[in-house]
C-alpha cells in the first residue's frame, strides 16, 4: 500500500512520497506533464530536471544561429500545435518560450522543480516503491556537464555545486532524460594539452563571456550545430580574425527550405492564416508528417531494398550537384561524402556551404595531431600534404562541435531495477541498450522511458517519437493510478523478442549498412534509430 502523499518515516529514513515523478523538464517531461493533468485529470506528480530553466535541449543549446531543422507546425505538440511561428524553422529561443506556453497553458509549471539533480532510482521490494534520490544544486549549476560539475565541485568545494540531498519514493518513474544531454569532451589523451594557453569549450555550453574579436578560432566537428553557428563568428558582433573549421567525415547537406512567399511575407502572413483557421494548420501539419513518412518508406525503408537504393543514389545525385554548385571548387573533394545517404543524418543547410566563400573561413578535413600554446597541429591525410607532413593551424579558442555521449543512455543516473541490478549492466549482457517498444525493461517495474532505445526516427520530428511513447505509457499509468493493477512489468521472453526483431531489420538498413560511422551505432549496437 502506498504512504499518503507528502513527508513519511520509513526505518529512520525520511522520504517524500509523490505518486508520479518525472526525470527531466524537456520535451518528454512536459509532454508527459501535460497528458497527466488534461487525460488523466491527475496533478500528483513532480518533474525535476537539474537545468535552471525548462527545455531541455532548447534550454541549453544557446549558440549564435542555433535553429530547428524540423518545420515549426511540425515540431510542436500535436496536443498544443505552435501555429503561430513566423519563421518555417524555429530559433532556440522560440521553442523555449513555447514550451513556456505550453506549461502555462496547462498549468502544470507548479509541478517542475529546477536545479535538482536525480542520481539515483532504485525498485524497494518489499513496498513496491521506486526510491528516488535527488541532489539539489545551487541555481545554474545544473547547466554545467556532468564532468565540468565534478571538476567545479574538487576545485573549489562540495557546496559550490551542491546544497543538499533528499529522498523521494513513487508508485511510478517515468525517465524523459534526453539524448543530447553530455557533450563530448576534448580527447583527453591528445599530446600537448595542458600546454594550450587558449579556452575549449562545447557549443552547447556557449560561454558567452568570451570575447571572439581578432581571435583565431578552431571549430572541431562538422555537424548540425557546427553548420549553424561557424558562419556567424567571422561577423557582428562576435568578429574573429579567421575560423578553421576541422571536419571528420563529409555530412550529406540537404538545401534547406525557404519559407513559401520569402521571409517577410510568411511572417506577415503564415500566423494570422493558421490562427483563424487552425484547420488549415492541421492539414499542413498533416501534410508535413506525409511528406516525410514518404521519404522514409522510398529511401530508407528495406521494404524494397533495390528501389531505396536506387533513389538514394539520385538523391546522392542532386545533393552532389548542390554542393557544387554552392561551394569553391578547392572543398568538392573533401565534401563528397563515402557512405550513403541515411546513414547518418543529414544536414539541412541554410549558410554554411555559402559561408565557405568567407576569406576567413578554412574546411580542413585532417587528423588532429597535437596541440601547442596558440596551436593546433594537423596531420597529412586528406589536406593535401605528403605523408610525414604536418600544417600548424593558429588557435586562440577551440569550439568543440563533436557532438554528445548519445549511447551512454542515462549517464549519469543510476537505475537499480530488482535484485539489485542496473540497468546498464543488462544492457551489457544483452549486448546493448534495449527497452520493448523503446518504453519497457524486464526487472523494473512501474518505470517507463520516453523517447527510450531504438525510437529515434531519422527522418521525421523527435516530437512525433515523444508523443507515441506517452500514449503507450499512459495506457498503463492510467491502469496504475486507477488502483487496476500494482504493477506493470514486461515479460524477459518479450523484450528479449523484441529486441531481436528490432536488431534484425536494423542490420539490413542504411543506418547499420551505408558505410559511415555515426552516433546511430556504439560498439557495432545500434540502439537509436527505429528500423
Amino acid at each position: 500500500m502506498a504512504p499518503p502523499v507528502g513527508k513519511s518515516m520509513s526505518k529512520d529514513t525520511e522520504f517524500t512520497y509523490i505518486p508520479v515523478i518525472v526525470i527531466g523538464a524537456g520535451a518528454a517531461g512536459i509532454s508527459m506533464g501535460c497528458r497527466l493533468k488534461s487525460e488523466l485529470q491527475f496533478d500528483q506528480f513532480r518533474i525535476f530536471d537539474r537545468l535552471s530553466g525548462i527545455g531541455g535541449t532548447w534550454q541549453i543549446n544557446k549558440y549564435p544561429g542555433i535553429a530547428c531543422d524540423v518545420p515549426t507546425i511540425l515540431y510542436s505538440f500535436s496536443f498544443k500545435p505552435n501555429y503561430v511561428g513566423k519563421t518555417l524553422f524555429a530559433t532556440g529561443h522560440e521553442i523555449v518560450t513555447y514550451f513556456h506556453d505550453v506549461c502555462q497553458h496547462f498549468g502544470i509549471r507548479d509541478n517542475i522543480q529546477l536545479n535538482s539533480d536525480i542520481t539515483e532510482i532504485r525498485w524497494l521490494e518489499d513496498e513496491e516503491l521506486w526510491e528516488v534520490t535527488v541532489r539539489h544544486l545551487v541555481t545554474g549549476k545544473g547547466d554545467l556537464s556532468a564532468s565540468n560539475r565534478e571538476k567545479l565541485a574538487e576545485r573549489e568545494g562540495y557546496d559550490s555545486v551542491y546544497l543538499h540531498t533528499e529522498k523521494f519514493r513513487a508508485k511510478i518513474v517515468v525517465s524523459a532524460v534526453g539524448g543530447i544531454v553530455e557533450p563530448r569532451e576534448f580527447p583527453a589523451d591528445t599530446p600537448g594539452l595542458e600546454e594550450f594557453e587558449g579556452s575549449i569549450f562545447h557549443s552547447s555550453r556557449w560561454d558567452e563571456t568570451i570575447d571572439f574579436a581578432g581571435k583565431n578560432i578552431l571549430v572541431l566537428g562538422t555537424g548540425a550545430s557546427a553548420s549553424q553557428f561557424v558562419p556567424l563568428l567571422t561577423k557582428e558582433p562576435y568578429n574573429a580574425k579567421s575560423v578553421t573549421q576541422v571536419m571528420r567525415s563529409a555530412p550529406w547537406v540537404h538545401p534547406k527550405e525557404k519559407e513559401p512567399g520569402g521571409k517577410e511575407k510568411f511572417a506577415a502572413t503564415a500566423p494570422k492564416l493558421f490562427t483563424n483557421w487552425p484547420i488549415l494548420g492541421r492539414i499542413v501539419r498533416t501534410m508535413m508528417f506525409l511528406v516525410t513518412e514518404v521519404e522514409y518508406m522510398t529511401l530508407f525503408s528495406e521494404y524494397n531494398p533495390t528501389r531505396a537504393a536506387r533513389n538514394r543514389r539520385k538523391l546522392q545525385e542532386k545533393y552532389l550537384e548542390h554542393m557544387k554548385q554552392t561551394v569553391p571548387s578547392q572543398y568538392h573533394d573533401i565534401l563528397t561524402p563515402d557512405y550513403e545517404v541515411g546513414c547518418k543524418r543529414r544536414l539541412y543547410d541554410a549558410y554554411w556551404f555559402q559561408s565557405l566563400h568567407d576569406e576567413k573561413i578554412t574546411l580542413k578535413k585532417q587528423p588532429l595531431k597535437r596541440l601547442q600554446a596558440k596551436s593546433l597541429v594537423l596531420g597529412a591525410a586528406g589536406g593535401g600534404l605528403e605523408d610525414g607532413e604536418e600544417e600548424t593551424v593558429p588557435a586562440d579558442i577551440i569550439v568543440l562541435a563533436n557532438g554528445f555521449d548519445i549511447g551512454n543512455w542515462f549517464h549519469p543516473l543510476s537505475v537499480v531495477g530488482r535484485e539489485g541490478r542496473k540497468i546498464q549492466d543488462v544492457w551489457k549482457e544483452r549486448n546493448g541498450p534495449q527497452a520493448y517498444q523503446g518504453t519497457a525493461m524486464d526487472g523494473f517495474p512501474n518505470f517507463f522511458i520516453l523517447f527510450g532505445p531504438n525510437t529515434a526516427t531519422g527522418h521525421s520530428s523527435v516530437i512525433l517519437a515523444i508523443e507515441n511513447m506517452v500514449t503507450y505509457s499512459l495506457q498503463f499509468i492510467r491502469k496504475i493510478l486507477d488502483a487496476d493493477v500494482e504493477l506493470v512489468e514486461v515479460k524477459k521472453e518479450a523484450e528479449i523478442e523484441w529486441t531481436r526483431q528490432v536488431q534484425s531489420e536494423i542490420q539490413k538498413s542504411v543506418f547499420n549498412r551505408g558505410g559511415c560511422t555515426s552516433w546511430y551505432i556504439r560498439e557495432g549496437w545500434n540502439s537509436t534509430a527505429y528500423p
